[in-house]
């Protein structure tokens, strides 16, 4: 373990610029996407309106599917006047963020000063970490902090240094603030350790229990079965057991996934398989946190890609621990380097099908023309590769984050502005605001009519209810239109 610096370097000073606009840039320029965000959203407004904190609320009935984190932070934005889009991302934006200054600081204190700097480019520049802070919705929130916890811990792993166990089950306690149980099943792989009374000691139970147990029980007490029925049962074991919720995938959907994810650091995974993980009891954590993760995530019926974004920040330092621990300009890292630096192409190729892969799905977004600018990441790979082999490794690795960093910002630019317009409801409401009480729905798939229920505040009728002079109509794979209800 290298010797801790006694200042923030100054590369970290010069960092958060360009972090910050990675990150912050364009926040608002689509509105809320999907089934969740919306919904998320309007729990959250409700919270701030009626001050209770306590019940979730949607439209009017209470609405049990995530425990309150997520709310709090963004029932505080709405709170402190920020808008409708703001206030459910900007919070998300900065806890992934402030997480990456935290990385930093724990794995310099455990790895040294090049591991830490490698493993926050890698994940601060990577698509699922990335794209994850731009939403609104409960998988950063519990990834940040189910991480921290985590790398709380690796003191005692290494060392049986209980000094910060206590912070360990804070964060942990936040953990099950934002999404229930899961996080305690995920950090099963602290149980490795052996030393199970240091975690069941006062001053490690009592942090946790002070930060997770209040709400449960108060929601409970407000709300009797119904919230232990749908909460616990339906949402938390249901989502493990039962395809009833119709998010079922295969066994091996997450490996995939993680690999997208990963981009365009995803040739990097080749150093998970080193030996060396196997001797450091650091390592041995992070990777069976990885594993063990992976695991449970592909037994489960219901998968959602958002599922494994806690499994980055342990899959990352890895990547970063064993690119380090080689210190020779070798052939191997090397050419792996390189190959992240072609795989930035993937984000000029994104520009063009993202807005349809959004609205219509990855295979009708697939047919597109060769574009000359698609070669330009070649380009950047003979730099990396002289780069690494001159053993300017740090520099490589910065270049391709700054590539990586450079197409995110490309693709916000040239295709948030048309995904706002095929896949968020916001410019139909703009169009309709006016005339609410002659509008109607008609057919409209359940992305358009929770985003449309958000920005209305109070949902749209249906037609077969409550006709009314206009109808709102989608026809599969496009827009929402509005026109006369015959």
């Amino acid at each position: 373990m290298s010797a801790m610096p006694r200042r923030f370097p100054h590369a970290g000073w010069l960092s958060i610029v360009p972090a910050g606009l990675l990150y912050l840039y364009g926040l608002s320029v689509t509105g809320l996407l999907g089934p969740d965000e919306p919904r998320y959203a309007a729990v959250a407004r409700e919270m701030a309106r009626s001050g209770d904190w306590v019940t979730p609320r949607l439209w009017g009935e209470p609405w049990f599917e995530k425990p309150p984190l997520l709310y709090w932070m963004t029932g505080t934005a709405f709170r402190s006047g920020l808008g409708p889009e703001l206030a459910p991302r900007l919070p998300v934006a900065a806890l992934a963020l402030a997480f990456l200054g935290f990385y930093w600081w724990i794995l310099q204190r455990e790895f040294g000063t090049r591991t830490a700097w490698y493993a926050v480019l890698i994940l601060g520049t990577s698509a699922g970490w990335v794209g994850f802070s731009q939403t609104g919705v409960t998988d950063m929130p519990l990834t940040a902090t189910f991480s921290a916890a985590m790398l709380l811990a690796l003191p005692w792993i290494a060392r049986g240094d209980t000094s910060r166990l206590p912070f360990t089950a804070a964060s942990l306690g936040l953990a099950v603030l934002a999404k229930g149980l899961v996080p305690l099943v995920l950090a099963l792989p602290l149980a490795m350790r052996g030393r199970l009374r240091d975690l069941l000691s006062w001053r490690v139970a009592a942090p946790f229990l002070i930060i997770a147990l209040p709400w449960y029980v108060l929601c409970y007490l407000r709300n009797g079965r119904a919230f232990l029925d749908v909460f616990f049962w339906q949402q938390q074991f249901g989502r493990f057991a039962s395809p009833a919720l119709q998010h079922s995938q295969p066994w091996w959907f997450y490996l995939p996934v993680l690999l997208a994810g990963l981009l365009p650091w995803t040739p990097l995974a080749a150093l998970l398989a080193s030996r060396g993980n196997w001797h450091d009891p650091r390592r041995a954590f992070l990777l069976v946190w990885a594993l063990f993760g992976l695991l449970f995530f592909s037994i489960a019926v219901n998968k959602l890609p958002g599922y494994v974004l806690p499994l980055l920040p342990a899959i990352c330092a890895l990547m970063a621990i064993n690119l380090d621990a080689e210190r020779k300009s070798g052939f191997a890292n090397a050419a792996l380097i390189s190959a992240c630096a072609l795989l930035l192409v993937l984000f000029l190729i994104a520009g063009h099908i993202l807005p349809e892969a959004v609205a219509s799905g990855l295979r009708r977004a697939l047919e597109l023309p060769f574009d000359w600018t698609w070669l330009v990441p070649a380009g950047i790979a003979v730099l990396v590769w002289m780069l690494a082999r001159r053993g300017r490794r740090l520099a490589a690795i910065a270049m391709v984050a700054a590539g990586a960093a450079a197409g995110i910002l490309w693709l916000k630019v040239s295709a948030l502005p048309e995904v706002d317009r095929r896949a968020s409801s916001r410019s139909l409401w703009r169009e309709i605001g006016a005339r609410r009480g002659e509008v109607c729905i008609q057919a409209v798939n359940r992305n358009t009519r929770y985003g449309l229920n958000y920005y209305s505040d109070e949902p749209l009728p249906d037609c077969v209810q409550e006709p009314r002079p206009l109808a709102v109509r989608q026809n599969s794979g496009e827009p929402p239109y509005v026109a006369p209800l015959h």
